[in-house]
């Protein structure tokens, strides 16, 4: 069985266990200064500070991306959940991320991919995680992508 049916049937059971591998996650990323905990089931991630919709609070989520032109791109898949992830409405709100990946730290924008967009893009987040397909057919919402590139007003 793969490591993410096995994540969604431990979810069930335990609804709190998803944040704290998040918060495990983000520790030992943020102590070993990335060294350690750079991947998930093999695919890459990034740390994301983000500001919260609600709170103006700053957050760190770690994340998979797609390396896509001078940025990345972020799905919003929650393992194939039926709600979007909490991260999702930040961006929403506040687009202006800093994402830090293989010992580079980035400020970008971060926008969600319109209709024709994700169409062109999905085929490229499946190749960089195969999962992703799984998780849309588990859900009947469209996963959202969002495409983070550097603001051009801040070139």
């Amino acid at each position: 069985m793969k490591t993410s049916h096995v994540l969604i049937e431990l979810t069930k059971r335990m609804p709190w266990l998803p944040v704290a591998i998040v918060k495990g996650q983000r520790w030992v990323y943020d102590i070993t200064r990335g060294r350690l905990m750079t991947t998930i089931e093999g695919s890459a991630i990034c740390v994301v500070t983000m500001t919260g919709a609600r709170t103006g609070k700053k957050y760190k989520w770690p994340l998979m991306y797609v390396p896509y032109e001078d940025g990345v791109l972020l799905v919003a898949s929650r393992g194939g959940a039926s709600e979007n992830p909490a991260w999702y409405w930040n961006l929403l709100a506040n687009p202006d991320i800093e994402v830090h990946f293989e010992g580079r730290h980035m400020h970008l924008q971060a926008r969600q991919a319109g209709p024709v967009e994700k169409a062109e893009l999905w085929p490229v987040c499946i190749a960089a995680y195969p999962s992703y397909g799984d998780y849309q057919s588990w859900t009947s919402r469209d996963i959202p992508v969002f495409i983070c590139l550097p603001n051009p007003s801040n070139a």
